[in-house]
């Protein structure tokens, strides 16, 4: 279970972000954080292959490492400060829709979508809305979505090939390059509580219907 020994290892890790702080706190890292998420995603893993049977059965494979990609940032800092998970088809860094679970310190985060879209997937995404652009609708305002993400994310392009260019006055996520749900509740609540995996399930199950939309783009 995620515990006080959780949030207390990733505040001291907000203030002491370095390696030689963390390889001195390692074992903490080990057996406070890294074990009781593994094993939270091991409790999750059934329930989400009822969403998406082709997900990996190992957590193992959901968990993305602590460690930073610094190569590119301006943000030198070695790690994150949390512990991420991805669950989709192909793998965490597939570029199928999936569903995102990352807990710090303060807060739970959880949705899902399609995240890293580009050229021509980009392309068939938007394609797959234009041609069914009543049934995207339907979908990103279900009432079930709307309470549990109040909408659809994603950040948009400023120019629009002028084949899309026509439903966008029906729908403007037409245009985003991106296409993902994402909430967030204070961890705090949830410590020693069913109510975390209930919470995160009932998200990953209110995603599920664009997702399964959204993969069709890929077939």
């Amino acid at each position: 279970m995620i515990t006080q020994d959780y949030i207390a290892f990733f505040k001291s890790l907000e203030k002491n972000n370095n390696k030689e702080w963390f390889h001195k706190h390692k074992k903490a890292y080990e057996n406070d954080v890294k074990k009781p998420f593994l094993e939270l995603l091991e409790i999750l893993i059934p329930e989400i292959e009822k969403l998406e049977p082709q997900i990996s059965p190992n957590p193992k494979d959901a968990l993305f490492r602590i460690n930073r990609d610094i190569r590119f940032s301006n943000d030198k800092t070695p790690y994150h400060v949390l512990l991420k998970a991805g669950f989709s088809p192909n793998g965490k860094k597939s570029k199928l829709p999936g569903f995102y679970l990352g807990i710090s310190a303060d807060k739970i985060h959880v949705g899902g979508g399609l995240f890293n879209l580009k050229g021509t997937d980009l392309k068939n995404v938007r394609t797959l809305i234009t041609k069914n652009t009543d049934e995207f609708i339907q979908l990103v305002n279900s009432e079930f979505f709307i309470s549990t993400f109040q909408e659809l994310k994603g950040e948009q392009a400023k120019r629009l090939d002028k084949n899309f260019q026509p439903i966008l006055s029906k729908t403007p996520y037409i245009a985003n390059k991106q296409f993902y749900a994402m909430r967030e509740f204070p961890l705090i609540g949830y410590l020693n509580s069913d109510k975390m995996f209930a919470t995160i399930i009932n998200s990953f199950k209110a995603i599920t219907p664009l997702n399964q939309f959204l993969k069709r783009a890929f077939i």
